[in-house]
């Protein structure tokens, strides 16, 4: 007789998440502040207020975007929510995820394993909140206004 065992996969303990997100509008967060990160090299959005009908980020920049820079920002995001991307989920010990995200908006006391949302192979973060399962969920993205002010720039944004 053979006697087998199935590994069990331990459930990683992960904080709580008391937001209910809105997943095609928190998706698309994901996709501008991968795109802000790639387009200017500033850091992904320190201040995000993310809702159904429309939504804001804070990005620290030297100076505002240009109309043309703001219609690439928009351009961009749209190209890739139109690649049809899918969007996954891994969770790794936080020593493996420092080599792969940004960990500096972590909140104090977080758990040592990190939920990991991937958008395809445009952006990669830790991330507790509800996502669509494919870019091509989305919708399409515009910019609704913005303005800059000490070193600020807050972009107003929908998906519809």
């Amino acid at each position: 007789m053979i006697l087998s065992s199935t590994p069990t996969m331990e459930e990683p303990v992960l904080n709580p998440h008391n937001k209910e997100e809105y997943p095609p509008m928190h998706t698309a967060e994901h996709i501008l502040n991968a795109t802000m990160v790639r387009l200017f090299g500033c850091p992904r959005s320190r201040n995000a207020h993310i809702e159904r009908k429309k939504s804001k980020c804070d990005y620290e920049l030297a100076e505002a975007p240009s109309d043309e820079q703001i219609a690439l920002i928009e351009r961009t995001v749209n190209d890739v929510i139109a690649r049809d991307l899918p969007v996954t989920v891994e969770f790794l010990p936080r020593d493996k995820a420092a080599g792969i995200v940004d960990l500096s908006k972590l909140p104090e006391g977080v758990s040592d394993t990190l939920r990991i949302v991937r958008v395809g192979d445009y952006d990669a973060c830790a991330c507790a909140g509800a996502h669509v399962k494919s870019t091509s969920e989305i919708g399409t993205f515009r910019i609704l206004s913005h303005d800059y002010g000490n070193g600020r720039w807050r972009v107003r944004w929908k998906v519809q």
